[in-house]
């Protein structure tokens, strides 16, 4: 599955995290991607679409 919204094009982000030591070691956020049915120009298809477009009514399910 893409890891990148079909809608908006948000993907994962990268940076370090730090411990009590102030020791960095490499993290990665990735964005709630959910694969969803939705209605497009009239017909319905399968996307990959994170829960921010969902939730902010981006997209109309079927």
């Amino acid at each position: 599955m893409s890891k990148k919204c079909e809608i908006c094009g948000k993907g994962p982000l990268f940076g370090k995290n730090v411990s009590h030591s102030h020791k960095k070691t490499l993290k990665k956020w990735k964005a709630n991607i959910q694969k969803i049915r939705i209605v497009e120009d009239g017909e319905t298809k399968k996307t990959n679409v994170c829960t921010r477009c969902i939730k902010s009514n981006k997209v109309t399910k079927a």
